[in-house]
């Protein structure tokens, strides 16, 4: 096995391995869950030695200056530490259940009346960090830093598919309205062209498992995607600071979204399906017309990065979220 290159993996915080094996590129993740920016970057690299062989003393410096990095990001959200158990969760439907995803690498179904767990998912090997049930309420998918997304059938709580393609950790996974389709997004970069990456999109069908597209054309890692209601565009934001509408059904880019000046953590479509609402780093919410790709608002306030945006079910009123520990409503 030869190292290739390191990745930062700012959330949750470690360092991606990029190796070469028997001509295959691989990843794997040194996940840090325990770092604080009082952790001491040498002990640390020591640890890091002595428990992965890919990681050789000529990389200590590497290595060293990205858990400063980390670290750096760490105060930049005003020391605020990462606090991982139950780190993702999805109602069903019919609001009985609800789904929880965890850094244990499994799923669970709770019973909304009692409290009570009713199954443990397992299968999975590293963490369970994206769900969503179906619009009927009988699969639950997950999304997993294995790089693999699992579809689970609800009544018998087996896992009826093991949806495999991705070569990096999953960033998002979503069906669509008629649960004939399920989206996946991956920091995956598998093909590059002159050191850019390029990083894809994955479509798949729900009953067969059969990957059916490959959305591509992102430079950089794609933090979030979702189908809009009628489940004949999908929209992919990527931490290359844009976003993109494709097309379902011939899975041909639509529409480029330009205009942020950092990365896209999250995208969303209106009720009416006409416009996308996206979430940035660069502290600004954006509001777009879905057929042109022109942007037709900014909205300004927040004073740190917004990781969350929504429309209310009219479509008429907005809510975003901010690490400057504010939600604000736009009308």
């Amino acid at each position: 096995m030869k190292l290739k290159r390191f990745l930062l993996r700012y959330y949750p915080p470690g360092i991606i391995l990029e190796y070469d094996k028997g001509g295959n590129l691989r990843t794997k993740s040194i996940d840090l869950l325990d770092l604080t920016p009082e952790t001491n970057p040498d002990e640390l690299f020591a640890e890091i030695r002595q428990s992965e062989p890919l990681i050789t003393e000529s990389r200590a410096d590497q290595v060293k200056q990205l858990i400063i990095r980390l670290q750096q990001k760490q105060v930049q959200h005003d020391h605020h530490k990462f606090c991982f158990s139950k780190v993702c969760m999805a109602f069903n439907p019919q609001s009985t259940l609800v789904a929880t995803g965890s850094m244990d690498a499994t799923a669970k179904l709770w019973d909304v009346e009692t409290g009570e767990e009713v199954a443990t998912l397992t299968g999975h090997t590293a963490e369970v960090l994206f769900l969503c049930f179906n619009t009927v309420g009988n699969q639950l998918v997950t999304g997993s830093f294995d790089h693999t997304v699992a579809i689970w059938d609800v009544a018998s709580r087996r896992r009826v598919h093991t949806l495999i393609g991705h070569t990096g950790e999953i960033s998002n996974v979503q069906f669509n309205w008629d649960c004939s389709l399920i989206v996946t997004a991956s920091i995956d970069k598998t093909c590059k062209v002159n050191y850019h990456v390029l990083a894809f999109v994955f479509m798949w069908e729900a009953v067969s498992g059969k990957c059916v597209a490959t959305l591509a054309g992102h430079k950089e890692e794609v933090l979030d995607v979702c189908f809009d209601l009628r489940g004949q565009l999908i929209a992919s934001a990527s931490a290359d600071g844009t976003a993109r509408v494709f097309s379902a059904t011939t899975h041909q880019c639509l529409a480029t979204l330009e205009g942020h000046d950092g990365e896209i953590s999250k995208i969303c479509f209106s009720p009416q399906g006409n416009r996308i609402l996206t979430a940035s780093s660069d502290k600004t919410a954006r509001l777009w017309d879905v057929q042109t790709g022109v942007c037709l608002q900014v909205l300004e306030g927040h004073t740190d990065e917004i990781f969350s945006c929504v429309f209310n079910y009219e479509g008429d009123t907005i809510i975003t979220g901010s690490k400057d520990n504010t939600c604000r409503i736009w009308c």
